[in-house]
């Protein structure tokens, strides 16, 4: 076997989290995948993987290998993928991270339609609200709100038009009645989203020419987006949500906005307005069917927005 194959094998290792799981994959014995790891480590001189009968983890020197055999295995990818350019027929694996929520509403419908008409497409949809790191974690391509300062990556504006609102549902403000005032909310039932393990708790509002931080105690606290939005359907509390996510249930009305025009975001650094992105690394040659997924997905959410 070629240094190549061993390098690809390696990082499927990494990706199933285990040897037997990987050659289920490839098609080989556990027996022959130990072996083929054993004669990396053996060539290498080096421990690649901590290896247990339940677990296996990567050594430091495994990780900075790991990384590496990461773009052989995608420059590979790339490489035979330029082959296919002329083929009229898209194919391919398409691994793409979106948050929770608008991954729910818009990128996995988005990614049904794209792959009904290309049937040899094989999508991967990984929900997450917090950070990743998109060429570290091997995606194509993901979707974030807000700037993102990796310069590995390409930004692609998605829809600009993007900013955040407090809601409720009207049974919730039946019960419980309208807040006015930022600081009404502070006798109110709030559902607080937690990113990054930190508690976006501290909610900016526009008052009197002025801004004013609240500080809220979660009634509700959960790391999903698409969470929060449930909750606050459900007449659970007030939420701070980007109209993305809530804008067809505000239209019709499942859901009502409150202290319009008055929001700004979770910290100082926040901003009223809140891009929405498609980020991707920034490789010279590009798959054709991720440059068609980009070009199907700008169309769909354009489309969706009106």
């Amino acid at each position: 076997m070629s240094k190549i194959d061993d390098m690809v094998l390696f990082v499927a290792v990494v990706k199933a989290g285990g040897l037997a799981a990987a050659g289920r994959q490839l098609g080989l014995s556990p027996a022959s995948m130990t072996a083929r790891i054993n004669a990396m480590e053996s060539r290498y001189n080096v421990r690649l993987l901590n290896r247990t009968t339940r677990s296996l983890t990567l050594t430091d020197p495994g990780r900075h290998f790991y990384e590496a055999c990461l773009r052989v295995s995608q420059e590979v990818s790339n490489a035979e993928a330029i082959l296919q350019e002329n083929d009229e027929t898209l194919r391919g694996s398409l691994r793409i991270s979106a948050p929770s929520d608008f991954g729910r509403r818009l990128v996995a419908p988005a990614l049904t339609a794209f792959v009904s008409r290309h049937p040899e497409v094989s999508p991967y949809l990984y929900l997450s609200d917090d950070a990743l790191n998109i060429y570290k974690r091997n995606f194509d391509a993901g979707i974030c709100f807000g700037n993102l300062s990796d310069s590995n990556m390409v930004v692609k504006p998605l829809a600009a038009n993007n900013y955040r609102v407090l809601c409720a549902s009207p049974a919730y403000l039946e019960k419980w009645g309208t807040p006015k005032t930022p600081s009404d909310l502070l006798n109110h039932k709030c559902i607080v989203m937690k990113k990054d393990h930190k508690a976006l708790n501290e909610w900016r509002f526009v008052c009197d020419g002025g801004e004013s931080v609240i500080k809220i105690e979660p009634s509700f606290l959960t790391n999903d987006g698409a969470l929060v939005r449930q909750w606050v359907l459900e007449g659970a509390g007030i939420a701070y949500k980007s109209i993305w996510d809530v804008r067809q249930d505000i239209n019709e009305g499942r859901l009502e906005q409150l202290m319009a025009g008055q929001t700004l975001g979770f910290e100082e650094s926040d901003e009223a307005s809140v891009s929405l992105q498609l980020v991707y690394p920034s490789r010279l040659y590009r798959p054709k069917h991720l440059r068609e997924f980009i070009n199907f997905l700008t169309d769909y959410i354009e489309n969706s927005s009106q």
